[in-house]
């Protein structure tokens, strides 16, 4: 199923769980990972599950230019198969820890930092090279002060001459993060809000955006488009499609909201 509600020259495609393939200025950037099939992943002394395998398998997805690995120590942002993958792109943009754990091909994006990505000649609008800026933006792994915990996390926001203004927000849990994005790399056009309200024994908390907090990231970012990923898949989301979309609603941002099912499509 493919539709279209997306601003000119740019589309997103879900995969499953926090990974979506994004198409934008002629580049193809994959978020967090995941292509292991349905099964049990020790992280320490809890496990994670996961209940559903992608809807795209990873031999399926065709060329990719760069991923945005939001962190690398929680299988359900990276799983194995995910790991072997990164050895196919030419580059992986994430958190210092885990470019230092990765190696390879992985490029530390500290908040703040920005890599350029060419953009090849042609497309929409047609531009001859021309470039993505890929800006490392904070991500809060849970509530205040836990960082040495659940470990480093980042975010992103894509932007180039002609294009819109893509947040990426990796495991985030805090709304004044979202306002600090707001605030410095606003307007956004369209927002990957990763929403599904994850808990595990780790912490008695939400280490992910609830539905009302997805909501509310919704109207703080005053994004044209609000895409919740990372909510099914896996047995610790708490939250999910059937929870967004009452919150957006309660919040009046229902005209912002579009839920993609896993292997659904927006077209520009």
């Amino acid at each position: 199923m493919t539709t279209s509600f997306l601003p000119v020259d740019v589309g997103i495609r879900l995969i499953g769980g926090p990974t979506a393939l994004i198409e934008i200025g002629g580049l193809r950037l994959l978020t967090d990972p995941t292509f292991d099939p349905p099964g049990d992943h020790p992280v320490g002394n809890r496990v994670l599950v996961k209940i559903r395998g992608p809807a795209v398998a990873v031999a399926d997805i065709g060329p990719v230019d760069a991923v945005l690995l939001s962190h690398d120590q929680h299988p359900d942002n990276l799983d194995d198969a995910g790991r072997r993958m990164l050895d196919t792109v030419p580059v992986v943009l994430t958190t210092g820890s885990a470019a230092s754990r990765l190696g390879g091909r992985t490029k530390a994006l500290a908040p703040g930092r920005h890599v350029l990505l060419p953009r090849p000649a042609g497309g929409e609008p047609r531009v001859s090279g021309g470039e993505l800026r890929v800006t490392g933006v904070p991500a809060q792994h849970g509530p205040d002060g836990t960082e040495a915990i659940t470990g480093e996390v980042t975010g992103f926001v894509l932007h180039g001459e002609g294009l819109p203004t893509v947040y990426v927000s990796g495991d985030n849990a805090s709304l004044g993060v979202v306002l600090a994005v707001a605030e410095h790399l606003g307007p956004i056009d369209v927002a990957l809000l990763f929403a599904g309200a994850a808990r595990t024994p780790l912490l008695d908390a939400y280490l992910t955006l609830t539905s009302d907090q997805a909501a509310r990231a919704a109207r703080i970012l005053d994004a044209r488009v609000v895409i919740p990923v990372h909510t099914e898949g896996w047995q610790h989301f708490t939250q999910g499609p059937e929870t967004i979309a009452p919150a957006f609603a309660r919040h009046g941002a229902t005209g912002q909201l579009r839920l993609l099912a896993p292997g659904q499509s927006t077209t520009a």
